[in-house]
This record gives structure tokens, C-alpha cells and sequence, in this order.
């Protein structure tokens, strides 16, 4: 009986692997063959029932690759046999294509007479395999540490994040549906990375703008955050502040008390916030942090990290002498960098906060207008009193006049 097989593929995903199995040109149950792909290692599982007819092949007669290695000794008991070896070993080829590299070789089942016996039960069959690997990415099932640079390098270089800002309901549960607020309330923003199947990254707010339009480099403007991750606005009259603990590491949440322009007519305002990630393995710094202000103590606290790194939030200057204080239309050098598949940072906007007034407005607006039409109520009454006095005074007259005629 002839085997029917096909072409057996693996493929090492993102941080793990995936048996490789037959394609469907084989017919029955489970795989005769399955092989493994690992980091260094090719590691290929026969069943001994390889053609499904119930005769068992003989160990002796399997080889893998023109190397022709031979299997690990198994017992007879046992109703697999087993190869590992090493990628390059065996004369396995290696392919280097635009994406992966493609390492081939092959299983060869190659009988050969028993004892004196001059025949063959069973057919000599090659079977084909290959594993790939993709060329960006880790290619390890274990745990990444940040300690490995050239690996981080490639990462960043291979991968795309996206950047967002949300207006977010009070409780942070769901995105706002309204963006209606009246003047009072406090916005609830959620800024977020996107990382896929990235190394674990952290987010930072680095700089915020408020703005009339959706274009931050205009005037007038006002800053909430500023000096990589300080957020000033909690400075003057309002409770704005990052809120901690993170949900995590790859999102940042921070209020804000909603504010207008003074002498602008326009109801609506746009917040524009530049977003970086690091690496969540990075200690927060002066250049990557998220301090908020608190006046019951006076002092700035961080999100994460040790306090020291607030206190250049105190002073204005942060980090790169002469690149913290900017005003719109200067964000830092590196935020108009790119490279060839990877945005390490971002502007976003999220707009427009439409305003309906002041929180107190609707309840003067109601009291006057009650008020008025009290008034209003009043002076028809009057005029309606007056009237009617009028009309009786004029009947009367005239019911003199004709009951008493003038002699």
C-alpha cells in the first residue's frame, strides 16, 4: 500500500510554537508524523503504524535529512519514534526569504530486507518538511527581558502601534457618548496604545493642549500637561490629575475640569495630546512619567515610580535643558521622527468638549423666567381689574342718567 502524505509545514508564532501537521492529502485519523519547530532544535514524531495498515515499520529503517541521522533509541514497546536534532544539523538547507527563514529537509523510510529474507512488505516514501521561522519577531517560547537591546531594536523597527484619546463616561467604564459638558464638570480622558503582539510597553501623556480648533498649533491655547508628563493644570483652580493605579501599562487615564476661552464666543474646545511609549520594563524617569499635583500637600506625586521624578515639575525643566518649556507648535525633535514600519509616538486629538454653559445658568434662566412670569401674571390682572372697575363704574353712571332725567 502506497503512503499518502503531504507537505508537513510549522510555523513558530509569537512567543510559542505550533505542531506541525499533515496537510489533508492524508487520509485517517491523527498524523503519522508530526514535528515540532523549536528555538534550535527540529524534533520530528513517527508513528510506527506510519501507513495505517496496522504492520509496524522497523525503527532502523527511518532517516531524517541527507545527513541521514538516525532516531533516538526507543523501546519496543513504545509505538513512536522520535528525532531531535538540531536546525543546521542532518544537511537541513536553509532558506532566507523576504519574510521568514525556511529550513527544509525530509523523513525517508527506506526498508531494507529482514535476515536472509529478499523481500520488501513495505514502500520507501520521503516525506518532505519544513519550518519556518519569521524574520521580525522573537523566536523563543520563554519570557522576554528587557535586557536583550539589539532585540527590542528589531521589534520597534517591525512593528506599527496606534495611538488613541477617548472621552470616557465618569466611571471609566465606556466611552462618553455625549461630548456635551457644562461648565463645571470634569472630562474624563483615556489615552491608549495598541500593541498587538508587541513587547510590553508603557504609555506616557508627554505634552497636552487645549484648543479652539482641531489644529493645536493655533492661538489661543491652553496647557495641561507639560515637562514630559507633568500635568499643570491641576496647578490652578481645578482638580485635573492622572489617575493611579493604570488599568495598565499600555493605557493612562487622567480628568480634567472643564474650562472655556475668555472673550471667544465659540461653545467648543480640542485637546491635542503627544503619546510615547517605553518599554514597561523601564524604570519611570524626568522624560517618561505621569505627575499630577495635589494642593491638600503642596507637592507633585507620580503614577508610577520614585518622587524625585516630579520635582523638575516644580522648576519647569525636565530632563534636556532648553526642551521642556515649549510652547504649541514645538513638540519635542523626536516626535516628527519615523521610522521604517513603527510610530514609537503620537499627536492625538480628541474633540470637540461642547459646552452648554455654566452649571448654575439653567437655574437662574429657570428662576428669572418663573419670576417674569409671575410679573407677567400680575400686570393682567391689574390691567383686567382695572377694566372691569371701568366698565361698572360706566353702568352705573348710566343707569342714573336714565331712571333720574334732568328737569
Amino acid at each position: 500500500m502506497a503512503l499518502r502524505c503531504g507537505l508537513f509545514i510549522c510555523f513558530l508564532l509569537w512567543g510559542g510554537m505550533e505542531l506541525c501537521y499533515s496537510q489533508p492529502l492524508w487520509q485517517g485519523g491523527s498524523p503519522p508524523v508530526v514535528v515540532e519547530c523549536l528555538e534550535a532544535q527540529l524534533v520530528v514524531t513517527v508513528s510506527k503504524d506510519l501507513f495505517g495498515t496496522g504492520k509496524l515499520i522497523r525503527p532502523a529503517d527511518l532517516t531524517l535529512g541527507p545527513g541521514e541521522c538516525e532516531p533516538l533509541v526507543s523501546m519496543d514497546s513504545n509505538d513512536v519514534v522520535r528525532f531531535e536534532v538540531g536546525l543546521h544539523e542532518c544537511g537541513n538547507s536553509l532558506q532566507v526569504t523576504e519574510d521568514a527563514l525556511v529550513y527544509s529537509t525530509f523523513l525517508l523510510h527506506n526498508p531494507r530486507p529482514v535476515g536472509n529474507l529478499s523481500i520488501l512488505r513495505t514502500n520507501r516514501v520521503e516525506v518532505p518538511i519544513e519550518c519556518r521561522f519569521p524574520r521580525s519577531g522573537n523566536v523563543s517560547s520563554h519570557a522576554i527581558l528587557p535586557t536583550w537591546v539589539p532585540f527590542r531594536t528589531t521589534v520597534f523597527s517591525e512593528e506599527k502601534l496606534f495611538f488613541s484619546l477617548y472621552l470616557m463616561e465618569e466611571n471609566w467604564s465606556s466611552k462618553k457618548r455625549s461630548p456635551t459638558f457644562q461648565l463645571g464638570d470634569i472630562a474624563h480622558l483615556q489615552a491608549e496604545v495598541h500593541t498587538g503582539s508587541h513587547v510590553p510597553l508603557r504609555l506616557f501623556v508627554d505634552h497636552c493642549v487645549a484648543t479652539l480648533t482641531p489644529n493645536w498649533n493655533t492661538s489661543p491655547y491652553h496647557t495641561i500637561v507639560d515637562f514630559h508628563g507633568c500635568l499643570v493644570d491641576g496647578l490652578s483652580e481645578s482638580s485635573s490629575a492622572f489617575k493611579a493605579p493604570r488599568p495598565g501599562p499600555e493605557t493612562l487615564q487622567f480628568t480634567v475640569d472643564v474650562f472655556h476661552f475668555a472673550n471667544d464666543s465659540r461653545n467648543m474646545i480640542y485637546i491635542t495630546c503627544h503619546l510615547k511609549v517605553t518599554s514597561a520594563y523601564q524604570v519611570p524617569d524626568q522624560l517618561n512619567k505621569a505627575c499630577s499635583f495635589s494642593k491638600s500637600s503642596n507637592s507633585w506625586s507620580p503614577v508610577e515610580g520614585a518622587a524625585d521624578i516630579c520635582h523638575c515639575c516644580n522648576k519647569g525643566s525636565c530632563g534636556i535643558p532648553g526642551r521642556s518649556k515649549r510652547l504649541v507648535g514645538q513638540w519635542p525633535e523626536s516626535a516628527s521622527r519615523s521610522r521604517r514600519h513603527v510610530t514609537e509616538e503620537a499627536d492625538v486629538t480628541v474633540g470637540p468638549l461642547i459646552f452648554l454653559g455654566k452649571a448654575g445658568d439653567h437655574g437662574v434662566e429657570g428662576s428669572t423666567s418663573s419670576l417674569t412670569s409671575v410679573m407677567l401674571g400680575l400686570g393682567l390682572v391689574m390691567v383686567v381689574s382695572l377694566t372691569l372697575a371701568t366698565v361698572v363704574l360706566g353702568l352705573a353712571k348710566w343707569r342714573q342718567v336714565a331712571f333720574h332725567p334732568v328737569m
